[in-house]
Formats: structure tokens, C-alpha cells, sequence
């Protein structure tokens, strides 16, 4: 069989999947595109024995993200530090999110005035990073959780891939489920991200949930096995439609904010 014949069978199967979710889905409320919400992630792996400099640094951000929070400029912030370590990988990350990307960037510029983003501990950093994503498919619930864990799964589409795979898989299968899982509590917020400012590969996007207790981890991974089992075209669908080569899983712990 060609691309082009395989390509064309991943997206009939991508149809039966919206076809097979739509009952359930329409029976309660159709999943429609957001206004776009731009997130600002810095990555920074800073050596262990600078890891309560960095506790530090992070609760001295506070005023600024509190602020931006108080007259709208942001939707919510946090940050992160890496469960998992990878050798080439990060230890601690900070974020905010906003419906504008100037609100993001007139953030930015408030940290870069104040002097914070040159601290003494940020100095020992051994690598960094900077991302600025865009989400049209995210929710939360409103509140400050510490120590959450925030679960995000890297994919990246295959070249021949539909231009719309991403939405129709968001509406059809992605995010029903995530908002059973945030009804319920199982979650406090999630957000299918793809760049804003591109540094990656071409169809690159992230699927990210933060759930209040490790407890919630298993509840929603078992809810993600069991969608997968009641609709026996998802794995083949989703595999013909995403390089599964670059995958990758990410777990920190988190403390976050949300308007």
C-alpha cells in the first residue's frame, strides 16, 4: 500500500472514531475550539546542591505572577521541578499562561526589568530553555494547588497527516475524556499545546493534565486505557496518524495558581 492509500486509511479511521464518539459527546455538550491561551515555560537544570537557592529564587517571583494575576494580565502560573531526570534533560521549569501574547510577554519583561531572571541561582544553571505554546483546547478549575503532578505527553504527527488531525482528535477523543476527568476531580487542569514560537519539528503537540494526588495519576491512566478499549479503532487510528519514534512522557511536581 502507497503514503498516499495509508494516508487516506488513518484519516477514514480518524472519522469512525469522531463518528463512534459523537452520540456520547452531543449527549452532553459538543467540544468546541477556545480563544487561544499562550503559556511562557522557562527549563532550567540547575545542580542539585542549588536546588533550595532555587525554592528561593521561585517564592520571590510570587509578587510579580500574583500581581499579573489581580489585574487580568494572566489566567494562571506555576512551576515545576522534573520527577523523571534525563542526563541531558531539566530540573526545574516556571510558567505563566495568558489569553494574549502580549499579556505574556509584558510579563516577561517585568521579571527581565526586576532582575530576577538573572538571579545568583539561575547563574549555576548548567542548560536552559525557553518555550511559548498556544492551547485552543484547555480547562481548569479555579484555585492554588502544591506538590500536584503535572503529566505531559510529547507526540509529533506523521508529515502526511491532515492539517485538522489535531482538532478532530481533540473534539472527538481527547477531550471528552479530559473533562470527565476534571468534572470528577481526578484533575485540576489540562491543555493540548502546540508551539506558538516554533523551535520543534513540524506537528509537534502535547497533551498536559495536572492532577492534585499521584492517586489521580492511576485514575486517569486508567480511564485512558479504557477509552482506548471501548473504541478498538483508537490505537490503530492514532498510530497510523502519529510518529510514535520522538514520543516522550513527562512527570513533575507542581504548584500552581489558576484564575
Amino acid at each position: 500500500m502507497n503514503n498516499k492509500s495509508m494516508a487516506v486509511l488513518a484519516w477514514l479511521c480518524v472519522i469512525l472514531i469522531a463518528a463512534l464518539f459523537a452520540i456520547p459527546v452531543c449527549a452532553q455538550t459538543a467540544v468546541k475550539e477556545k480563544a487561544p491561551m499562550y503559556s511562557y515555560v522557562g527549563y532550567w537544570n540547575i545542580p542539585r546542591a542549588q536546588w533550595s537557592e532555587m525554592d528561593k529564587s521561585i517564592a520571590g517571583d510570587q509578587k510579580i505572577l500574583e500581581q499579573a494575576m489581580a489585574n487580568g494580565t494572566l489566567v494562571g502560573f506555576g512551576n515545576d521541578r522534573n520527577v523523571v531526570h534525563q542526563a541531558d534533560g531539566y530540573t526545574h521549569d516556571d510558567w505563566w499562561s495568558s489569553m494574549s501574547l502580549s499579556g505574556l510577554l509584558n510579563v516577561l519583561d517585568q521579571f527581565q526589568r526586576s532582575g530576577s531572571s538573572v538571579s545568583p541561582v539561575l547563574s549555576t544553571s548548567t542548560k536552559h530553555m525557553d518555550s511559548i505554546f498556544v492551547s485552543r483546547y484547555y480547562n481548569w478549575r479555579p484555585g492554588s494547588a502544591k506538590d500536584a503532578y503535572t503529566y505531559v505527553a510529547y507526540y509529533r504527527f506523521k508529515p502526511d497527516a491532515p492539517s485538522d488531525t489535531l482538532d478532530t482528535l481533540s473534539k472527538n477523543l481527547f477531550v471528552p475524556l479530559l473533562e470527565k476527568l476534571i468534572a470528577d476531580g481526578t484533575i485540576l487542569e489540562y491543555e493540548i499545546d502546540t508551539e506558538a514560537i516554533h523551535s520543534e519539528a513540524p506537528g509537534a503537540f502535547w497533551i498536559v493534565y495536572i492532577s492534585p494526588t499521584a492517586e489521580g495519576l492511576d485514575k486517569a491512566a486508567a480511564a485512558r486505557a479504557e477509552a482506548l478499549r471501548a473504541n478498538p479503532l483508537g490505537n490503530p487510528a492514532f498510530g497510523n496518524l502519529v510518529d510514535i519514534v520522538p514520543h516522550r512522557d513527562f512527570l513533575s511536581r507542581t504548584n500552581m495558581t489558576y484564575k
